[in-house]
């Protein structure tokens, strides 16, 4: 397919996804199947443009006055691609299988407008109704750290530790140009342009062998600040798939002993075969039946309780930019209530002098520092580990990292625009 032929494709999906309401993904999926002519290479392309155009929503329909499929895509070539108007007009020449030529108000628009002046929500890309949550966090820098959550993100792994070393890691992947993270010491970073492919990294031997696993920087960092250590009894209570259990595995070397577990049985699905992967041995899977409480034998023993809790996942938009134009305000009450219910589980199953670890990858006060002060008013012997001790002691580049993230009294909080990551909170608990 021609560059402007993905551009006239870009726009039927886009108009696919608004008039039938269906994620971005499963248009996607749908339409691969129905042109099977086109190319892996072309539905890379393809989705590239859809999802840049999922970012810049909003402020590419601003700058164009006017809200369609094709004015969002002509907007986002102009704002994510940085394309000149003469080259946007050069995809759109109306041959054979390309856009129709640009309007006069097109071309005017793009030539012209910009987002100076636009309302935040506009100039960030983010629904208007989370502009009181943005404000609170962000103050007047919410447009611009939004902004930043509507660039695509690069392909971050960890390497596990359990298996291999960093340095060898980066021999092993050179192929793919991957580098050392900036912060994460176990990290490797692959930066990826706009329309290119995500890495076959299911297909690499070090992934086979267990040796690395995909994993967001902001990911690995929550891990390494909850502080898990050799010999300790930690549990994972919102395990999932598994990402934040292997990285506590491999931070306790095989040592003490690791529970994990979910609410959610169908989100552990895939952590066995992880686990056997990654070569973990000390860790016991309990999926829950029924009402029955999988912990119950737990009660005031764990050394550190990790909450990787359930949330609206706005940290995230980099890569999923459907779910911030999907998200409604009821979805967030529900979130709300399920993190209250969890930390609150969590209290009695840690020592006295052990630790709650609470991380939410969203960006929202009322998920983050609003629940842990509701946590502490409803269970007033645990107090919260300050950000600086939390930490002090784990890498060289602590200090530096604890300076470039937003800390409040609760925690500390990454985003994109701050520490390059996933937007993640942290906030570490001790119980008296």
């Amino acid at each position: 397919m021609t560059p402007a032929a993905r551009l006239s494709a870009a726009i039927e999906l886009i108009e696919t996804i608004d008039s039938d309401r269906v994620p971005a993904a499963q248009a996607l999926k749908e339409w691969g199947t129905a042109h099977r002519f086109a190319g892996s290479g072309d539905r890379a392309a393809i989705a590239g443009l859809v999802w840049d155009v999922l970012r810049r929503r909003a402020s590419s329909a601003f700058i164009m006055g006017e809200d369609s499929a094709r004015a969002r895509l002509l907007g986002m070539l102009r704002l994510e691609r940085g394309l000149s108007t003469d080259n946007i007009g050069a995809l759109c020449d109306g041959g054979r299988f390309a856009p129709s030529p640009l309007t006069d108000a097109e071309r005017s628009a793009l030539a012209s407008r910009s987002l100076d002046g636009a309302p935040a929500p506009i100039a960030g890309d983010y629904p208007e109704w989370l502009d009181p949550h943005f404000a609170e966090v962000f103050g007047e820098e919410r447009a611009a750290e939004a902004a930043a959550m509507a660039s695509r993100a690069p392909l971050d792994l960890r390497v596990n530790t359990l298996k291999a070393k960093r340095d060898k890691m980066l021999g092993a992947i050179a192929h793919l140009g991957a580098v050392p993270t900036r912060w994460s010491p176990i990290g490797l970073r692959i930066e990826l342009s706009a329309d290119a492919k995500n890495p076959g990294i299911a297909a690499e031997e070090a992934f086979i062998k267990g040796q690395i696993e995909v994993q967001d920087e902001g990911s690995q960092l929550a891990a390494l600040l909850s502080a898990a250590k050799p010999g300790e009894q930690v549990i994972d209570l919102c395990a999932g798939a598994g990402g934040k259990t292997l990285a506590l595995a491999a931070m306790m070397q095989g040592k003490g002993r690791l529970i994990a577990t979910d609410h959610d049985k169908r989100q552990l699905a895939p952590i066995h075969e992880r686990l056997s992967r990654a070569g973990v041995h000390n860790c016991e899977v309990r999926t829950p039946k029924g009402e029955t409480e999988v912990l119950s034998d737990i009660r005031a023993s764990a050394d550190l309780v990790v909450i990787d809790a359930p949330c609206t996942g706005t940290g995230t938009w980099r890569r999923n930019p459907d779910a911030k134009w999907r998200i409604r305000p009821g979805a967030l009450e529900v979130r709300l209530k399920a993190q209250a219910d969890v930390l609150d589980r969590a209290g009695p199953l840690v020592k006295p002098g052990g630790r709650i670890a609470y991380i939410t990858c969203s960006v929202l006060p009322s998920e983050n520092g609003a629940q842990i002060r509701g946590f502490l008013a409803r269970h007033p012997g645990f107090a919260i580990v300050p950000a600086a001790e939390v930490t002090a002691a784990l890498w060289d580049k602590a200090e530096d990292f604890a300076a470039a993230t937003l800390q409040s009294p609760e925690g500390l909080l990454m985003t994109p625009r701050r520490t390059g990551t996933d937007g993640f909170f942290v906030s570490v608990l001790r119980k008296g």
